[in-house]
């Protein structure tokens, strides 16, 4: 059996991580709730990026928190084509739970259905990302800690989506963003809760990429979009915003509406002096 250790780098990678899945989750909410004041091509492209942002969240903070995940005894390497995987699973999981409540016409079922369908997917990423591991061993799990952590991440996911339909209020939306990361990172410790790794020595070599060859760049470059988009989702003014402002507009046009009329021209002013006189001569040479 190898010795497990969670907290390699101290408390920095769970604190990360955790920064990780609020970021996600609030960039996810307030981009859902642009789509539900939208319609047509317009809310399908705001669900889509709250769908790209949790999912990139939920990932990332996954991989952020495997940082601090070491076995004494062995080497971690991770697949590349797993772990690119589970990004996508995340995030396509997400959609089709969002596409769910936001399109369903039973609200309580859409709900249920999409709660259930993306717990589901974050638990699949989850256990794909533990796939991806590569070490001088195997993994095995507990099968009840592992049936924990998949009605952890049913609930966390469940609690997200009715926190995306139903907040409106900014504040609400960003606590409900700090208990989504916090309901993450439970699913996500408490299924690593039910690792256990057998060693077995080689001297094969193991396949893969190590974490800072991989992982690592790609996990910043999905907090620098989380961060990127969160700011620009923020500056962007809302439905109700463009809408009050358009009527701020046509207030101003009835209050003032001289300044929005083109002006007229301008009456001919006085004939210069000799004016006429040129103009005379100027006939007479062309005739």
């Amino acid at each position: 059996m190898g010795t497990l250790n969670h907290l390699s780098l101290g408390w920095l990678t769970p604190a990360l991580s955790y920064l990780m899945a609020c970021a996600g989750a609030a960039l996810g909410l307030r981009c859902t709730l642009r789509g539900l004041a939208a319609t047509g091509p317009v809310r399908r492209n705001w669900l889509l990026t709250a769908a790209a942002a949790i999912g990139s969240g939920i990932w990332t903070m996954h991989f952020v928190a495997m940082f601090g995940f070491t076995v004494d005894g062995t080497e971690l390497r991770y697949s590349v084509p797993l772990t690119v995987l589970s990004l996508m699973v995340a995030v396509l999981v997400t959609g089709l739970g969002l596409t769910v409540v936001c399109y369903g016409r039973h609200r309580g079922l859409a709900l249920l259905a999409g709660g259930v369908t993306t717990g589901l997917g974050v638990a699949a990423m989850h256990y794909l990302g533990m796939a991806a591991v590569r070490m001088h061993g195997g993994l095995r799990y507990d099968a009840g800690t592992v049936a924990l952590s998949v009605l952890v991440a049913v609930g966390a996911a469940t609690a997200a989506l009715w926190a995306a339909v139903a907040i409106r209020n900014v504040y609400a939306a960003g606590a409900a963003a700090l208990t989504m990361g916090l309901a993450v990172s439970c699913m996500h410790y408490t299924g690593m809760a039910a690792v256990h790794v057998r060693l077995e020595p080689t001297r094969a070599g193991l396949g893969g990429a190590t974490p800072m060859e991989f992982v690592f760049p790609l996990a910043v470059g999905l907090g620098s979009f989380l961060f990127l988009a969160s700011a620009f989702v923020a500056l962007s003014p809302t439905a109700q915003e463009r809408a009050g402002y358009r009527e701020a507009g046509e207030l101003a046009l009835e209050e003032f509406p001289a300044a929005a009329a083109p002006s007229e021209a301008a009456p001919p002013g006085p004939a210069l002096p000799g004016a006429e006189h040129h103009d005379a001569e100027h006939h007479g040479r062309a005739s």
